[in-house]
């Protein structure tokens, strides 16, 4: 498919996003720059059932995504025909919610008889890092998430090993659930962040840190932990301390995070650490990682919010990694909800 190639004009890609909860619409140009990035949440519509329902999800995907795709286009200021690629989130994540993504950019790289590029989940949240900065290899990420806790070792642009990943709940998981046992409303991690970074004291909970050698991760037990702190209080009769619970959490999280992410950037002789995924946007985790990182000598490139929870700008920066290789994706294009990182990877 190398006729779609011209190294001499601007490359603009329209990316869509529909792994999970939000509808996302972007275009970027050249791998970096964002013309436009439309996200409609999903949250209030959730918030009801105390976490993401699939199906109703993907239903309210379908009603946002034409509209999302017209208005996309416009505000980046070009016009249809000058996309040069179509990118979409094929995995991981919700297979209905997957489907509604991928069906539209088909559709679209089919009428257009433009190339489609399906892309990785984790990926965009990792070259999310590209639109605020030059990525330096080799680099480390951290991708902390809902559903993803990662360490990943990118030898060179586009090359994936991950060498750490959570081993039951993930962060994002386990910050919502702590929230929901100490009273607060889907999704529950701002509420524990802001409680945590107000609280004067932090109750004492453990921090796993598996094998010595180990870069995995595990928060099902420090969960546990917490309920049990929750329960023996109620049975004592004693005040929640909700702020003590949720401080106490949040320092075991970011403790273990920050420790091992800056571990494997030594031991792998990485240039940079990145942090990536819609826990990135958690205060105390940025200001312990950066505060850690300037004590080693670590640079650190964080996402500024908007890029840090699911968006489709941050899929037209992953996808150019394979723009720039031609490596395209046939229109017969499957959803991936368990799609490997290192499958993907642009370098074998």
């Amino acid at each position: 498919m190398s006729e779609f190639h011209n190294e001499h004009e601007p490359c603009y890609i329209l990316a869509v996003e529909t792994s999970c909860d939000e509808t996302s619409v972007a275009v970027v140009k050249d791998g970096k720059e964002v013309l436009s990035n439309l996200i409609a949440s999903q949250i209030e519509t959730h918030k009801a059932f105390g976490g993401v329902v699939p199906e109703v999800a993907s239903r309210k995907h379908v009603e946002n995504i034409t509209l999302m795709l017209e208005e996309a286009v416009n505000k980046a200021g070009i016009r249809l025909q000058d996309i040069s690629a179509v990118a979409v989130t094929q995995g991981p994540g919700l297979v209905g919610a997957l489907l509604v993504g991928v069906v539209a950019a088909t559709s679209l790289a089919m009428a257009l008889d433009k190339p489609l590029i399906g892309t990785h989940h984790i990926a965009g949240h990792i070259y999310a890092n590209r639109l605020v900065a030059d990525i330096e290899y080799p680099c480390m990420a951290l991708v902390v998430s809902g559903g993803h806790t990662d360490l990943v070792y990118i030898k060179s642009e586009g090359s994936f090993e991950v060498i750490g990943r959570t081993r039951d709940d993930a962060v994002g998981e386990a910050y919502d659930k702590v929230a929901r046992a100490i009273g607060f409303p889907y999704p529950g991690g701002p509420h524990v962040d802001r409680l945590a970074l107000e609280a004067e004291e932090a109750i004492d909970l453990p921090r796993v840190w598996l094998e010595p050698d180990s870069y995995d991760f595990s928060f099902s037990g420090l969960k546990s932990a917490v309920l049990n702190v929750v329960n023996q209080r109620k049975m004592r009769g004693e005040s929640p301390m909700e702020g003590g619970i949720a401080r106490g959490f949040q320092e075991s999280v970011v403790e273990v995070l920050t420790t091992k992410a800056i571990r494997a950037v030594k031991a792998y002789g990485a240039k940079q650490l990145l942090l990536c995924g819609g826990v990135a946007a958690n205060r105390g985790l940025r200001r312990e990682l950066d505060q850690q990182c300037q004590k080693k000598g670590i640079p650190l490139i964080i996402p500024p919010f908007e890029y840090c929870t699911d968006n489709a700008a941050m899929i037209g920066a992953a996808a150019y990694l394979k723009w720039k290789e031609q490596k395209f994706t046939a229109l017969d294009i499957k959803a991936m909800p368990q799609f490997s990182l290192e499958e993907w990877s642009v370098q074998e």
